[in-house]
């Protein structure tokens, strides 16, 4: 059992969100984003309730300054102190990132198990991770996380076994052996993941040879991206209240109101501070995206902090090394207006009634759910190419080409032949241009 596993254990739970008090006794993120401290707490509390535990408090605390040996002030452990012994509780979550002596010693000094959110989160994932390729990647993000806890962390690695005798010296001490042990199953861990990014690419040249064009909902977590996916593409893909309902990539098939035929593509949630360990080991994940023809930006306007949620999303994308232009020109999708009031209401619906880039919808409810299938239409149709093409009354096999892979706008049938207007993509232009050089048109 790692110690990530004996962490979560307990069911019996306390959370803790630091924030940073400014000159002016304003509170500010630990992390530096620009998130509201109850928005952030309650964040923290979801993602340790999708751990199926118990949380019995919650709390802010503020912080002067960092502690290099505890992160929070004396003042604040024992405030915590008396909250653990109120609650009976065993396990303390701090909603940001620990140093291996700061959990050590924030243990010692509260009597109580302590977990940080890099290692909640990389729990979760572990939980909920069903494809081969996810579990290697979480098990893999699992022993990057540990090889960093193994110094002056786990006290009793640093037990000696016994050396070979007739060599002498101290021999192999137990946090050597196990660091050894981690470093040899990561590169092992690193092979396989490569054979499944093998499999992966092939599986996704031979999209490239089916001609429909790939759309991907992203979004923050819990912004009811599998909620709008079940709903376009009459699935029922597991979605739930959920932080981190979604981690493996899902895919199907979607005939749109217009007759053309796309690939939805559901993909895990992002959140802030993701860790780190998580956003190498889950990049072949989200190359999905990199490779999606459109990309739709679910947003939850129902959460206090959807701004920040939204610069957290453009920020993994562009690390991800998304092209800007396709960036900017995917769709924003205002979701959940149906947990909003009047005046909150009115607002998206006037934000989405001047923006052509922004919908505002209910997945749940189906409010808007047309309006996004014509846009997702237009904006596929906006990057395609219109070209006009007469072809013989007898050329069944290039116009059933033209049909299959392209959009016909317009046809007139005369004496000559068919006139057909069609609008191919960058690709599929490139194809049709390939085919009629090699036949000497």
């Amino acid at each position: 059992m790692t110690q990530i596993e004996q962490a979560v254990a307990p069911a019996r739970t306390i959370v803790v969100t630091p924030f940073f008090k400014t000159a002016r006794g304003k509170l500010r993120d630990a992390n530096a984003n620009a998130r509201q401290p109850a928005a952030r707490l309650d964040e923290a509390v979801g993602l340790t309730r999708a751990m199926s535990v118990e949380v019995v408090g919650a709390e802010i605390v503020p912080v002067s300054r960092v502690r290099p040996a505890t992160l929070i002030g004396e003042g604040a452990i024992e405030t915590l102190k008396i909250m653990i012994e109120a609650n009976q509780a065993d396990l303390v979550v701090f909603d940001t990132h620990l140093t291996p002596i700061q959990q050590r010693n924030l243990e010692k000094a509260l009597d109580s198990k302590v977990i940080d959110r890099t290692a909640l989160i990389l729990e979760i994932f572990g939980e909920r991770a069903r494809t081969r390729e996810g579990a290697l990647q979480v098990e893999l993000a699992h022993l990057s996380y540990q090889r960093s806890r193994l110094v002056r962390s786990w006290t009793h690695l640093e037990r000696q076994r016994g050396g070979l005798g007739f060599v002498g010296g101290p021999g192999e001490t137990q946090i050597e052996l196990d660091r050894r042990l981690i470093g040899d199953r990561i590169t092992r861990l690193k092979a396989e993941l490569e054979d499944v990014k093998r499999t992966r690419n092939l599986h996704r040249a031979a999209r490239k040879r089916v001609p429909f064009p790939v759309v991907a909902l992203v979004g923050y977590t819990n912004a009811g991206k599998s909620t709008l996916f079940n709903r376009l593409a009459g699935s029922d893909v597991f979605a739930e209240d959920m932080l981190f309902a979604t981690l493996d990539p899902t895919m199907r098939r979607v005939d749109m109101p217009s007759g053309r035929t796309i690939i939805l593509s559901d993909t895990v949630g992002f959140i802030s501070d993701l860790p780190t360990e998580l956003i190498a080991a889950f990049r072949a994940t989200l190359e999905e995206v990199l490779e999606a023809d459109l990309i739709v930006h679910v947003r939850d306007v129902s959460h206090p902090d959807t701004d920040a949620q939204r610069d957290d999303v453009l920020k993994v994308l562009t690390d991800l090394g998304l092209d800007e232009t396709l960036r900017q020109s995917g769709l924003e999708v205002a979701n959940k207006i149906d947990c909003l009031d009047g005046e909150a209401l009115a607002f998206w619906e006037a934000r989405a009634a001047r923006n052509d880039g922004l919908l505002a919808i209910s997945a749940q409810r189906g409010d808007g759910i047309e309006s996004l299938l014509d846009a997702i239409d237009a904006a596929l149709s906006a990057a395609h190419r219109e070209i006009t093409v007469l072809l013989d009354h007898d050329d069944g096999k290039r116009m059933a080409w033209l049909y299959a892979h392209g959009d016909v706008v317009a046809r007139e049938d005369g004496d000559e032949g068919s006139r057909l207007t069609v609008r191919l993509s960058a690709d599929d232009l490139a194809r049709w241009d390939d085919q009629e050089r090699k036949n000497g048109r």
